[in-house]
């Protein structure tokens, strides 16, 4: 018993070895799918808000000014969640990890979808919050189960599914609150991930790597060091900071003018806004194969210059829905696109420290999303849609100066 105990141990540490050699990859299109359905699921709690801020609003008689409180609660949350548990990932078991934050995630949602006060429905979204890193746990186990020449194609098929969740939960939020109400869908939301649990305890493989003997305080010490150590991880950082803060800034306050005349659009429409977020998103995939091929900073700044490009057409909402449909489109192409290129080009840095090299990276995404969520409320309430579109249009065009000031700087990493 003790020599097939050993034996066991010895094939894990075999695959390990291939997976960090790069003769060989375990992740087949079956699990790739299921890791990006996971993480769609995952991360789509803490985005079915959006479009049903006017009827939180309404509900527990908040301020529209203030009412992307909510979505800024949860993504200060999102990035602790970052901070104090993704490390993990180096240190613990990932598929213990995932199936434990996952189950979580469910209760969580669940005292949402009851709750009787705001105060409960803030505790509620924090938890979600927090939890909702599972999707960056996810991301970087399948990087470990790529081969290097495969990695950054899984990571971005992976990563599209975070995207497509993010974008299909406003789908998903608008219909199911026009059928019942906004409870429903926590509710809904609670039963599927739970569906999602059972198939990876029976699928998600149990692969031993080898993992870091640091304690956890000095593992988190780690990840703050990372920042000073590896200049790319902070470059590519301040990029995801600034077009997140540019995607929050759009798909928070849309709702605001859509749900008002002239259009006044029910919530299912609102959310269906999303599937143009979709096919963006999906037309993006292709950014991870490109940093594969050394084209990571060339699609860094045709997709930039997309991004700032988009807020023209988004700008021009009172003229034409189609135009603005292009433009949301384009802007989530263009996230997309510099998200997977940047994750891309990261994970080549230290393959050993994978879960704290993510966890450093979407801290950048997290404050990003928080800062563009409270900002485009206050914003719009103050100069309306136009102000909002300024603002997400600036934002961009430092997004491009920063990359073309610091392109150079990591031309030898990419």
């Amino acid at each position: 018993m003790g020599k097939v105990k050993e034996k066991t141990t010895i094939i894990a540490e075999y695959h390990d070895d291939q997976l960090q050699s790069g003769s060989s990859t375990t992740m087949s299109r079956y699990m790739a799918l299921l890791f990006a359905i996971a993480c769609g699921m995952a991360v789509a709690n803490i985005y079915f808000a959006h479009p049903l801020l006017d009827a939180l609003s309404y509900e527990f008689k908040i301020d529209h000014s203030t009412i992307g409180i909510i979505i800024t609660i949860t993504q200060v949350c999102y990035a602790l969640g970052l901070l104090l548990l993704v490390p993990l990932g180096d240190l613990l078991n990932q598929r213990r990890l995932i199936i434990g934050q996952m189950l979580i995630s469910v209760a969580a949602l669940v005292i949402i979808g009851l709750a009787p006060s705001s105060t409960v429905l803030f505790i509620g979204m924090a938890v979600v919050g927090m939890l909702a890193t599972v999707t960056q746990t996810l991301v970087a186990y399948a990087s470990i189960l790529s081969a290097p020449a495969e990695r950054g194609s899984i990571v971005g098929f992976v990563t599209s599914g975070v995207v497509i969740g993010i974008l299909l939960a406003r789908v998903f939020a608008g219909i199911l609150t026009d059928i019942g109400s906004w409870r429903l869908v926590y509710l809904t939301s609670a039963t599927l991930m739970l569906f999602i649990v059972s198939l990876l305890y029976r699928k998600l493989p149990n692969l031993k790597h080898k993992q870091t003997s640091m304690s956890y305080p000095k593992l988190l010490r780690s990840v703050l060091l990372l920042f000073i150590q590896e200049r790319i991880l902070l470059i590519r950082g301040i990029l995801a900071l600034l077009i997140f803060i540019s995607f929050s800034i759009l798909w928070t306050s849309l709702v605001l003018p859509l749900s008002s005349a002239p259009y006044s659009l029910s919530y299912t429409v609102i959310g269906a806004f999303g599937l143009a977020g979709v096919a963006g998103a999906l037309a993006a995939t292709r950014a991870g194969r490109l940093a594969d091929q050394g084209l990571g900073q060339r699609t860094t700044g045709i997709a930039l210059a997309l991004l700032l490009a988009s807020w023209f057409l988004i700008s021009l909402i009172d003229h034409s829905l189609f135009v603005l449909i292009i433009g949301i489109i384009l802007l989530d192409l263009a996230v997309q696109a510099v998200h997977v290129t940047n994750q891309s080009m990261i994970f080549t840095v230290r393959p050993e420290a994978r879960s704290r090299l993510t966890a450093a990276y979407m801290v950048f995404y997290s404050i990003g999303s928080a800062t563009g969520s409270i900002a485009s409320t206050n914003i719009y309430a103050i100069f309306g849609w136009n102000g909002v579109c300024l603002l997400g249009a600036s934002v961009s065009a430092f997004a491009l100066l920063f990359w073309a000031l610091t392109s150079r700087l990591t031309e030898q990493e990419k």
